[in-house]
């Protein structure tokens, strides 16, 4: 009579009751119990074919069965007819009256389950019946609106299960619009996945796409903000931490700002870019008259983010700061650059020029002293004058706007002149160090290869992750073209391969390392593909657009310098055999040593393994463009002057341009080859004597290393003692009296626009060990050539 009454109670409830629903079973003869249940409690469960109810004296609670697991229940001092059933909420412990009763529960609650997922996935083939399965699958696929979970209270999942909890792929909606679809283990949210937040007061909504841990943004994401910001980087718990871009403003080629650099719990910490053109009005500058830049010759050579890089920065004006950051603010040491071509360097604090700095205009006018805020002067300091004029003592004021000034005038005579001049102009000393910048960035490799800190790891464990970032990758990849078009399949599959070097270097190991390196380096899956890829992409952000001022050459010439020794140490820890420093290599070619193969070959090509041999050719090129425009830049003025006196000397014939500089008659061709018939030479012929060597040094331009413009300028030397052994028809040994004004002839006729440029670059990045070599003499006679030509003692 009571269960009657009681079940009438409940089932005149609407939310029993369905039109579709069978009672399969129910415990009201007692045969199954809740553990722990207090004496006069009351419980009856009752299984229908789709729901678990648990029903006590006034309420009830459905549990859906394509949610429910259940198995039998084994722990010491319990109960042997224990059912331990699990929910997508809860966990709890049933017991069984007998055994009988415990199987009979078991294989009807199963039974129920199976066929509400069958069911529900319409897997019932009718005309043969299912066939019976010992117990429904642990893992599945079903929908669950939660209603306890206080992060998760009334939000529906769909998606794959595992034992009671999301994992695998699926789809989290809350009431007020939030939504995750991606990856999930352990019914949290981990792995991939995108996140959808509205923004009620800007009707918008922000969007997250990237990677979770633990419920939480972890790792490499996207984060589009409804208010138009986009940040590219890194997050931990949910927070911008590490390295990471922030785009502001609206989303065109032209945003307001943009910084670049390091972050710490959801602040700007430790070293950044922030390039903002909102900051002065833009007044445009006069355009030079020539402009000075470098463009791609070969669109397989530019890294595939650059044009991206290049639309955001380099607005119409404003200004860009290098330098450290405290709390969101510009706060250490640090480098600004504006549009007019003012350069600062010096102390910030909180987010003013407040302290010691360094400040020059365009017109090379400058102060050293004292700062109280952006661009005002206030303290002691030297103001030096373009013709090297000074005044010292105390300033006040803004730059630009009137400066009150006491202190002493200084007229310097000739002789102090130049020292005076070089003691202020002695930049870089107060911008931040170059192996201070972008720590996050390497940071992140090395513990991507799974090391604390820099070079402290197993090197095994190392090529695991490795393999394991090279796979995971491309399976999160691999539908995209783009990623079809810049990551070759086999270029994975051969990286997956471990290179084997064991025993000392050899030449061939050598050769394996680099071919290793350069695929490596070419797919932004590997670990230091990656790497490569962001600093390629920062150290764009940084010298373009604002930052291409001629007065930030040395540091980004230092700051390749710096990613040279800092990519070599990753390297040297995964192929421990290399070298640290400049070492020979044995001329060992793996036992095969023939006359000319062998020893020669090393002893020619390989005399030593350094960072710059190894590294340069693979990270130049890419950086290139953005360097080589600021060479030209800083050489703008210099060059101006050596390319009016090229124009001016390539009007005469080759004969009277070869005696004018002096070349001995008997290197003056009478007769030369063109297309192997041979022609005289007339007083009024132009462009054939030494052509082919000329050809060759132009090649000097389509080049990016140093080491392959040394070989440029080697060749052309080759060239022009083979057609002077043409002529004498006799083996003869140059002079360096004799050879020079013959390659002054060949450097003048190969018309190289920025000469000065390239001689600049090859000596500041050429390996050490060629300087004293043959080709250092080469590269000595053409830098002599370059400033002999600009100073026009050419006779």
């Amino acid at each position: 009579g009571k269960m009657t009454a009681f079940l009438t109670r409940h089932f005149s409830a609407d939310s029993l009751r369905k039109p579709e629903r069978r009672l399969i079973c129910e415990s009201s003869n007692r045969g199954l119990t809740l553990q722990h249940a207090g004496r006069f409690s009351i419980n009856w469960f009752i299984l229908f074919n789709d729901a678990l109810v648990h029903a006590q004296f006034s309420t009830h609670h459905i549990f859906p069965l394509v949610t429910l697991w259940v198995e039998p229940h084994f722990e010491e001092n319990s109960n042997l007819n224990a059912l331990k059933i699990t929910t997508a909420e809860e966990q709890f412990i049933l017991t069984a009256a007998s055994p009988q009763e415990k199987t009979k529960w078991l294989r009807a609650i199963n039974q129920a389950v199976d066929h509400s997922l069958s069911g529900a996935q319409e897997h019932v083939n009718p005309g043969l019946g299912s066939p019976m399965r010992a117990e429904p699958p642990i893992s599945r696929t079903a929908t669950y609106t939660f209603y306890k979970d206080p992060r998760l209270k009334e939000a529906t999942y769909e998606g794959r299960w595992l034992s009671g909890k999301p994992h695998g792929k699926g789809v989290l909606q809350w009431p007020d619009g939030r939504m995750y679809t991606g990856d999930f283990r352990n019914g949290l949210e981990d792995g991939y996945g995108e996140y959808i937040i509205p923004n009620k007061t800007l009707k918008k909504n922000d969007h997250y796409q990237g990677h979770w841990k633990e419920g939480k943004m972890h790792g490499h994401g996207i984060y589009k903000y409804a208010t138009g910001e986009v940040y590219e980087g890194c997050f931990q718990d949910n927070m911008r931490h590490g390295h990471g871009l922030l785009r502001s403003g609206k989303l065109t080629s032209s945003c307001p700002s943009m910084f670049i650099g390091q972050w710490a719990q959801d602040k700007k910490m430790g070293y950044g870019v922030f390039d903002d053109i909102t900051r002065t009005p833009a007044v445009k500058r006069p355009s030079p008259a020539r402009r000075v830049g470098w463009s791609w010759p070969w669109t397989s050579q530019a890294p595939s983010s650059a044009h991206l890089i290049d639309q955001a920065t380099g607005g119409t004006g404003g200004e860009k700061y290098m330098g450290m950051w405290l709390d969101d603010v510009r706060h250490g040491n640090g480098v600004v650059v504006t549009q007019f071509g003012l350069y600062y360097e010096g102390a910030f604090s909180n987010n003013k020029m407040v302290g010691y700095g360094i400040l020059l205009s365009e017109d090379d006018t400058s102060f050293e002293g004292e700062f109280s805020d952006d661009w005002i002067l206030n303290g002691k300091g030297i103001l030096t004058m373009q013709n090297g004029d000074y005044f010292e003592g105390s300033f006040s004021g803004e730059w630009g706007t009137g400066i009150k000034v006491a202190g002493t005038y200084f007229k310097p005579n000739l002789y102090e002149d130049d020292r005076e001049k070089s003691r202020v102009l002695r930049l870089g000393k107060l911008a931040v160090h170059p192996d201070e910048k972008w720590k996050a960035m390497f940071d992140e490799c090395w513990s991507q290869l799974g090391c604390e800190c820099a070079g402290q790891g197993d090197i095994k464990k190392a090529w695991d992750n490795i393999a394991v970032c090279l796979t995971t990758s491309r399976r999160q990849h691999k539908d995209s073209p783009d990623f079809r078009s810049r990551s070759h399949t086999q270029t994975l599959e051969s990286l997956e391969v471990i290179p084997q070097i064991v025993g000392p270097l050899t030449l061939d190991k050598y050769e394996t390392i680099r071919r290793y390196l350069m695929k490596a380096c070419d797919t932004p899956l590997h670990p230091l593909g990656n790497l490569l890829e962001t600093l390629v992409a920062v150290y764009r952000m940084t010298y373009v657009g604002v930052g291409a001022n001629r007065r930030l050459l040395q540091q980004a010439v230092n700051e390749i310098k710096s990613y040279l020794i800092r990519i070599f140490q990753l390297v040297r820890f995964l192929f421990p055999d290399l070298p640290d420093g400049d070492s020979l290599i044995p001329g060992t070619h793996t036992g095969k040593e023939d006359s000319n193969g062998g020893k020669d070959f090393a002893d020619h090509w390989f005399p030593v393994i350094t960072s710059c041999g190894l590294l340069l050719p693979v990270l130049l090129p890419r950086l290139y463009p953005p360097l080589f425009t600021l060479y030209a830049l800083d050489n703008e003025r210099e060059e101006d002057i050596y390319w009016e006196c090229v124009l001016r000397l390539n009007k005469q014939p080759d004969l009277s341009l070869l005696s004018f500089l002096g070349v001995q008659p008997k290197f003056i061709p009478d007769t030369v080859s063109i297309l192997g018939e041979k022609k005289e030479v007339q007083a009024i012929t132009k462009e054939v004597c030494y052509a082919s060597a000329i050809e060759s040094l132009q090649q000097i331009s389509t080049t990016f290393t140093p080491a392959d413009k040394l070989n440029v300028i080697q060749q052309t030397f080759e060239e022009i003692t083979q057609e002077v052994l043409t002529m004498l028809q006799e083996d003869f040994l140059w002079s360096m009296d004799d050879l020079f004004p013959v390659f002054l002839y060949v450097v003048l006729r190969a018309r190289i626009r920025n000469l000065g440029s390239e001689v600049h670059l090859i000596e500041d990045l050429m390996d050490p060990s060629v300087q004293h070599g043959e080709q250092g003499i080469m590269f000595t006679t053409l830098k002599a050539c370059y400033y002999q030509i600009q100073h026009e003692k050419l006779t």
